[in-house]
């Protein structure tokens, strides 16, 4: 989370912009206080992909998605605007590290925790897949560990099961290293797809090296399509699972409610040792004080006792 920079807006629609919590392909994304002093997770599309409509049409699919997945592995959609520029939206704000981070910080995770988060995640897939979403870029970077469990956040290209890809012809989404084989020859992707990311992801977590190495993005795709994923050093029944879930023909993977069997959890994950210490320290740390400290009313927040103004509901978008 980083300070606004000056040419930064203080405010989105009817939310206070507090701090800048990252960037995207799509837009930036903000840490904002709704009137009531909800903290909320404000994405803005970039001013100079807004008149793309290829672009805008994304943009609207993100909504869509979010508004459509509802659980407790998604941040829930609070509000949006996507009639005139700036286009936005707003989600809940949910507090903790990504997995990127905390295994950036404290190293891999164990194999027992590992394989708890991974059910987790197969869970939280087989939500997403129900609603008939594939999330297309599953990734530590996407991957929220917060108290309750892990959130799964931009669904920026995302899309329904029947929707067209609005992808350019010969370049295909998702993440160079997680992107299946299917999504990088022919950007062809199903929950298939993301149950490979869901593999690629849990081996980052339990070596804390990209999956498929490092370098050009072409030559790291390349790997993920001829080549073995590293798993130097993993736990033989834990690679096996991995390996099963990153087979490069998409038939050949279990689908997410199998790897949540063959996880055979038996506890719960928020109570899992390693896991809550990284989430719960993560959380401490998500929200600088400084920011929390910004409690005084800004231009246009309702005066004391006054309520603020209702927000319509997003419209749906085309």
């Amino acid at each position: 989370m980083d300070e606004l920079r000056p040419q930064d807006p203080s405010r989105i629609g009817a939310y206070a912009l507090l701090a800048r919590l990252g960037a995207g392909g799509m837009g930036q994304v903000f840490l904002g206080r709704s009137p009531g002093g909800r903290l909320v997770a404000v994405k803005v599309i970039r001013d100079e992909i807004s008149d793309h409509p290829e672009a805008l049409a994304r943009f609207r699919r993100e909504v869509a998605t979010v508004r459509t997945v509802r659980g407790n592995c998604t941040a829930q959609l609070v509000d949006a605007s996507l009639d005139t520029p700036p286009y936005w939206l707003a989600t809940e704000y949910v507090a903790g590290p990504t997995l990127r981070q905390a295994v950036e910080a404290a190293g891999p995770l164990p194999p027992g925790s590992a394989v708890r988060l991974l059910a987790a995640l197969a869970e939280g897939l087989v939500a997403v897949h129900a609603h008939g979403v594939t999330h297309r870029d599953l990734k530590p970077q996407n991957v929220i560990l917060a108290p309750q469990g892990p959130q799964l956040i931009d669904f920026g290209i995302a899309r329904g099961l029947d929707q067209t890809v609005l992808t350019r012809e010969g370049m295909a989404s998702g993440t160079p290293g997680f992107a299946a084989p299917e999504v990088v020859r022919f950007n062809e992707a199903g929950p298939a797809a993301d149950v490979f990311a869901l593999g690629a992801t849990l081996a980052y977590t339990v070596t804390g090296r990209p999956p498929y190495g490092t370098g050009d993005p072409a030559v790291v795709s390349y790997r993920a399509v001829h080549e073995d994923i590293d798993l130097a050093g993993v736990e033989s029944s834990l690679a096996a699972l991995i390996r099963d879930c990153v087979a490069k023909d998409s038939a050949d993977r279990p689908d997410p409610a199998t790897v949540i069997a063959r996880c055979a959890v038996d506890s719960a994950l928020a109570m899992d040792p390693h896991y809550r210490a990284l989430a719960l320290e993560g959380a401490d740390r998500a929200v600088p004080a400084g920011v929390l400290a910004a409690t005084a009313l800004l231009p246009g927040d309702p005066a004391p006792g006054q309520a603020p103004a209702r927000s319509e509901d997003p419209p749906v978008p085309p």
